[in-house]
This record gives C-alpha cells, sequence and structure tokens, in this order.
C-alpha cells in the first residue's frame, strides 16, 4: 500500500468577508497583479480591498464595515 500525500490547492486564493453593511458573507479574490483581495458586497456593492504586505497575516476570515 502506498502513502498518499495531499496535492497542493489548485483553487485561486480567496479571502472570506463578512460585510456588516447587509450582514451577508462573501469569498473576495486576488486581483490580476497580486498585491490585493478585491470584492464587492453582493446586497449593496460596497468595495472592500485588502492588501498583501510583507508583514501580513495567517487570518482567512475578516469583517468589512
Amino acid at each position: 500500500m502506498s502513502e498518499q500525500s495531499n496535492p497542493p490547492s489548485r483553487g485561486k486564493k480567496f479571502l472570506g468577508i463578512h460585510f456588516e453593511c447587509c450582514n451577508v458573507y462573501r469569498r473576495v479574490y486576488i486581483n490580476k497583479d497580486g498585491n490585493a483581495y478585491e470584492g464587492r458586497c453582493p446586497k449593496c456593492y460596497r468595495p472592500v480591498k485588502v492588501l498583501i504586505g510583507p508583514d501580513g497575516t495567517a487570518s482567512r476570515f475578516f469583517n468589512a464595515r
């Protein structure tokens, strides 16, 4: 019996955002330049942008106010 390894994730990078303005959750994806995660609230279209920096965080879920 061979040992199986977990293949690397192939999906697009995202953050989970809870938009407090409309009390909804949505994934926001990394932009084409690879320097930020960008998206909009699915109800009111309020934009959100989370910059990617050298001293970033391992957190994947955030609240947008």
